[in-house]
């Protein structure tokens, strides 16, 4: 195994800056996904379970939905919410038991809320409620898929090291062309940011700045069938 001294957001820096690093590339169609933009991971100021990364991810998300929805490309939300008793939680709630815990985030909640500041057409996005990190686990998101014939699937939210990685897999290993914009993808601590952005890019997906995504957008926008 190589060692070495350099922090994990040097190693991401680094991978970012090869000019040789090879690309999955943008498809025809794509989907995006906002993961678990809900107060119990976003909303710093009430709850510790919260993180923030780049203070406009948000915005940026929200701009995402709106190129896509301009395009009449799907947009899916999820979140976590979980029964009283946390038995849907499975194994994954078993190992604390404190009102931070995963399996205390309940239906009706706030941690449960989305947060306010992110703009969910609830006529037409889609929004799924998910109990495991994957968005694709025991959701309807691959049926959504194949309905809209998608081949890109970008992905937001969070955490970075969780849930943004475990669908970025099943992403890839669904065969779709994955992109993670990073401003658009937070966690609670840099290392773990780092870290997965570096494996992400290396394995599983595209790691953007979001301004590429954005004028690919604009681009299909701009005259390419749809």
């Amino acid at each position: 195994m190589e060692t070495s001294n350099k922090t994990a957001r040097e190693i991401y820096a680094e991978i970012k800056q090869n000019p040789n690093r090879k690309r999955f590339g943008f498809g025809a169609k794509a989907l995006l996904v906002n993961i678990d933009v809900q107060k119990a991971y976003t909303r710093t100021d009430l709850f510790k379970t919260a993180y923030e990364t780049d203070p406009r991810q948000l915005h940026y998300i929200d701009q995402l939905a709106k190129k896509f929805r301009a395009l009449q490309w799907p947009v899916v939300w999820t979140h976590v919410a979980y029964m009283d008793s946390g038995e849907d939680a499975g194994v994954w709630g078993t190992r604390t038991d404190t009102p931070d815990s995963l399996q205390n985030i309940k239906f009706g909640s706030e941690r449960s809320e989305f947060d306010e500041r992110v703009e969910i057409d609830r006529k037409r996005d889609v929004i799924y409620c998910k109990k495991m990190p994957s968005a694709f686990f025991e959701t309807q998101l691959q049926s959504l898929c194949v309905w809209h014939q998608i081949d890109t699937i970008v992905l937001t939210g969070g955490s970075t090291s969780g849930c943004i990685r475990a669908t970025a897999v099943d992403s890839l290993s669904r065969g779709y062309r994955t992109i993670v914009p990073e401003q658009c993808s937070a966690d609670k601590h840099e290392s773990y940011h780092f870290a997965n952005l570096t494996d992400l890019a290396l394995k599983y997906a595209d790691v953007l700045e979001v301004q590429e995504v954005f004028d690919w957008l604009d681009a299909r926008a701009g005259g390419a069938a749809v």
